[in-house]
């Protein structure tokens, strides 16, 4: 399971509110829900949260193996 508790961590280090993230730097209101919420992102907003606050994917996000087995069904 990915989580984004780094980007808050980083956001916080960086001097960035949800405040600052929505009205300066254009991000949404869902997306910043979506992050909150451990939801996924695509790549693409990864690399621009990158370019926002100067750091590197491990600065956002962060991987924790899921205890609960996942089956994913064939078509």
């Amino acid at each position: 399971m990915i989580t984004y508790e780094n980007f808050w961590l980083t956001a916080k280090e960086k001097g960035e509110t949800w405040y600052s993230l929505t009205k300066h730097h254009h991000l949404s209101d869902s997306l910043l829900h979506r992050l909150k919420h451990d939801l996924p992102v695509n790549t693409i907003t990864l690399d621009r949260l990158c370019n926002i606050l100067d750091c590197v994917p491990t600065d956002i996000m962060t991987y924790k193996k899921n205890t609960e087995q996942t089956v994913i069904k064939k078509s």
